[in-house]
């Protein structure tokens, strides 16, 4: 118990010291291969140089929609001129950049580095069938968006190739297992879900083309040094050998509230229990549900969405009496404080 204490207090004070040096927060939006067959919309979040004074001008609010709260930043402002680490993000099914933003501003804030595609085919505005059945693909994504990060230092500013990371919520935290070289076996998914243990899971199987065999190849990428899981699905495809051989360090974080389909014990709990230890750091956020890893909710937020979209005004739902602003703080905490040893910001 002292131990945690401990730790939770350098955590809140590492956090203390980064908002009152956190940057100005530049943002940028690219498309990668626009004429190829897998063109990328990406979103940068960037610690931006903030001396020259027409650059506060150009702050906005990106990501705002009649559900969602947006957040501020520089619209296209110069980045800083220094090296800094590199912080990939892999939103869920039918999600987008919009998800994770409120996440990618506070890392930027801190001296960061973010990008994040969106996944052609499990994307919000793109649900392609042909698409989304090459799911191997997405993390593929996630390297060709380092590949461009690295390359092209107007997008965000220069990178540390030696200090990579890569953040995925739902499918994006699958997204992210594999890319660290988790191995997919088509067989051993479709025999779990025989037994029925991840229903969610499961439904997504023709969809998603989780019997195909190309999904069994490697794909990992080598610049990764560390990854961190937020409530992920498809867990249990993965073989317990090769999570068993990923001593990259890796922060795994499930909800504690079940409201998905997806229950932490059999996704997120799968995942941890291979993993090697120590490198490997589990988190439950009891209160937390599948969906409180997403952004803000405006207060009519579920109306709105219930008349669009019914039955999903859950994804507003949390699990119990903190707000989702104060489960968000809890959940950057924790990253920060993981990043801060894996990929640290360097003066």
């Amino acid at each position: 118990m002292l131990r945690r204490s401990l730790c939770a207090a350098g955590l809140w004070l590492m956090t203390t010291v980064l908002a009152h040096s956190a940057a100005a927060v530049g943002f940028r939006q690219t498309k990668l291969d626009t004429g190829g067959t897998r063109p990328l919309q990406v979103s940068l979040w960037y610690p931006a140089d903030s001396r020259p004074a027409e650059q506060g001008t150009r702050t906005e609010i990106v990501g705002d929609n009649p559900a969602f709260h947006g957040l501020p930043v520089i619209r296209d402002a110069a980045p800083v001129s220094h090296d800094l680490p590199l912080v990939v993000l892999s939103h869920g099914h039918g999600g987008s950049w919009r998800n994770l933003s409120w996440l990618a501003r506070e890392l930027a804030a801190g001296g960061y580095v973010v990008a994040s595609p969106d996944h052609p085919g499990t994307t919000t505005f793109d649900m392609d069938p042909a698409q989304a059945a090459m799911l191997w693909e997405r993390p593929h994504d996630l390297s060709r968006v380092i590949d461009a990060v690295e390359r092209d230092a107007t997008l965000a500013g220069k990178v540390d190739i030696s200090r990579v990371a890569a953040i995925g919520h739902s499918l994006g935290g699958w997204t992210v297992a594999a890319l660290a070289g988790a191995r997919f076996d088509t067989k051993r998914f479709e025999t779990d879900c025989r037994g029925n243990t991840s229903p969610r899971a499961c439904l997504l199987q023709g969809d998603l083309g989780l019997d195909r065999i190309e999904l069994e190849r490697d794909l990992a990428d080598p610049r990764l040094k560390a990854f961190v899981s937020l409530d992920l699905g498809l867990a249990r495809g993965f073989t317990p050998e090769s999570l068993a051989s990923l001593r990259m360090p890796a922060l795994v974080i499930g909800a504690g509230v079940d409201i998905g389909g997806l229950p932490p014990g059999l996704e997120s709990g799968y995942l941890a229990a291979h993993l090697p230890k120590p490198s490997a750091i589990s988190i439950e956020i009891p209160d937390a549900t599948h969906f409180s890893f997403v952004g803000l909710c405006k207060p009519d937020a579920v109306a709105f969405i219930e008349t669009v979209e019914p039955g999903n005004g859950v994804i507003c739902r949390d699990g119990g009496t903190r707000s989702r602003e104060e489960i968000h703080r809890d959940i950057a905490l924790r990253v920060i404080g993981f990043l801060a040893s894996s990929i640290p910001v360097r003066p």
